[in-house]
């Protein structure tokens, strides 16, 4: 989980910050978690995450 903090520092300094949305998800991590690290997504299982993405995508997000 430390490493999803590293990958968002790492976009933000390659300066590709404001042109990507991260979504974190799985049972290791909760939506606490995410807000802390600054993902703008969390899904808790793949099946989610799917539909989550879709709905984004579409803007209804």
């Amino acid at each position: 989980m430390l490493a999803m903090k590293d990958t968002i520092k790492a976009i933000e300094d390659a300066g590709i910050r404001d042109k990507v949305k991260i979504m974190i998800g799985g049972a290791p991590v909760h939506q606490e978690f995410a807000d802390e690290i600054g993902a703008e997504f969390y899904a808790r299982d793949s099946t989610a995450a799917r539909n989550l993405a879709r709905e984004a995508i579409a803007g209804k997000v």
